[in-house]
């Protein structure tokens, strides 16, 4: 038999927490934990993704658990892309998450895949080309929010150049250097400039 996935459950109020977690407990690829340090997968059960919901998010990924799967009665088009930017890695309606749909939700998201039902997926692809269309292209940004200025000095940067090598290569002052530098690292919330880098690495930018 394959190995568990470890899930931790949150819900806000009691019966949604004892029921999330009961489904839980009867699938055979599910392990319930009390505690989220010891889960690969967190659940979050909520009516609305209000504000107290995204917080409850957002700290669980802080935390360290970064693969979450929000359960919610209720979710707009508004809702999806608020949960995608907290951090949420699988959306279900509760009215569908019985223990089969949940566990296979669960699984995916350890496995580091998405899910949710195709009509949000859908809305979801249409706030972000709304996005990039409104929001990013007008202001000289790419879909992972760096222009090309910034993907430019990022790049010299991880080839281990310095401020005054980076502003001769590109023909920029240092204080322009180091400006660009600041404002990804201010506008992403990034910690400094190897902070920086390995973001860009991840995300496939350089």
């Amino acid at each position: 038999m394959a190995s568990r996935t470890s899930v931790y459950v949150q819900a806000d109020d009691p019966v949604s927490q004892a029921g999330m977690a009961s489904q839980v407990r009867i699938s055979p690829t599910l392990l319930l934990t009390d505690n989220p340090a010891d889960a690969e997968v967190g659940v979050i059960v909520a009516e609305h993704l209000d504000p107290p919901t995204v917080a409850a998010i957002r700290n669980l990924v802080r935390s360290g658990l970064e693969r979450v799967v929000l359960v919610a009665a209720h979710i707009d088009d508004s809702s999806v892309l608020i949960a995608a930017e907290a951090g949420v890695k699988g959306i279900l309606r509760r009215s569908q998450a019985t223990s089969a749909v949940l566990a296979d939700a669960v699984r995916a998201c350890a496995a580091g895949d998405g899910t949710m039902p195709p009509d949000l997926l859908g809305r979801l692809m249409r706030q972000v080309g709304r996005l990039q269309r409104d929001v990013l292209i007008p202001r000289g940004l790419g879909p992972h929010g760096l222009n090309d200025r910034e993907v430019a000095v990022l790049r010299l940067v991880a080839d281990g150049h310095d401020t005054g090598e980076i502003a001769h290569s590109l023909a920029y002052s240092e204080r322009t250097v180091k400006n660009v530098i600041h404002d990804v690292v201010t506008r992403l919330n990034l910690r400094n400039r190897s902070h920086a880098v390995a973001y860009a690495v991840r995300e496939g930018i350089i």
